[in-house]
């Protein structure tokens, strides 16, 4: 006898179409970009009418908006999930390591989806703050990241960690564009050599400060 499936109740329902929805707009996106793609080849991807995408969502824009809060706190639960159990801080890059190897085949589709995720919001001012936000919630990751590894080293920040953590965040955006053109000549785990090799100079200048004079233009020296 074939067991019966459950049946889904009516949230639950709900909940599996706007995944599906929001599932067919992320490939969508990825293949034809956010103003290349109708709300009616979204619902046609996912199996569902127009009708169906506008009980779920205002417009395009809000579908957009839900992708970008979705895809922020993923990733960010993903990071935390690995290093929270981490014993060390090499361990802790060593998870990082892992999980950017990991997701390396997939790379041109999930870089391809945040640019243009990037570009819509950054053409809408209503969506821009909302972009604003998302963005504010890794710089904050990668902040905390470093705090807690100045602890570690028992040092005081050389600068005003928030300020760190965003060049860490930039950075990240410009090497993983830099590993997808030159797949052959940059490693996987890049982003993480990068941030590995910042916080060692970060900590060795937080340790050796240098001198109040060390900045001052030098006068030249007789030839």
């Amino acid at each position: 006898m074939t067991p019966q499936r459950k049946r889904l109740t009516r949230e639950e329902s709900r909940q599996q179409t706007r995944s599906r929805l929001l599932t067919a707009a992320a490939e969508l996106f990825t293949e034809r970009g956010v103003n290349g793609t109708s709300v009616e080849q979204i619902a046609e991807r996912a199996g569902y009418s127009r009708g169906a995408f506008y009980g779920n969502f205002e417009d395009k824009n809000a579908l957009v908006a839900e992708l970008l809060q979705h895809r922020t706190d993923r990733e960010l639960d993903e990071v935390r999930a690995l290093t929270q159990d981490a014993t060390s801080g090499a361990d802790a890059l060593d998870k990082l390591r892992a999980w950017n190897r990991a997701r390396a085949p997939h790379l041109p589709e999930w870089l391809a989806l945040r640019m243009e995720l990037v570009l819509h919001a950054l053409r809408n001012e209503d969506l821009r703050p909302l972009l604003g936000a998302r963005e504010r919630l890794a710089r904050d990751a990668h902040t905390a990241g470093l705090q807690q590894a100045f602890a570690a080293h028992d040092v005081t920040p050389p600068a005003d960690p928030a300020f760190l953590g965003l060049i860490a965040h930039a950075l990240e955006d410009g090497l993983l564009i830099q590993r997808l053109l030159a797949p052959d000549a940059l490693p996987d785990d890049v982003v993480v050599d990068a941030y590995a090799l910042l916080l060692r100079s970060w900590t060795a200048l937080a340790q050796h400060p240098p001198r109040a004079d060390d900045d001052q233009p030098r006068p030249p020296q007789p030839s």
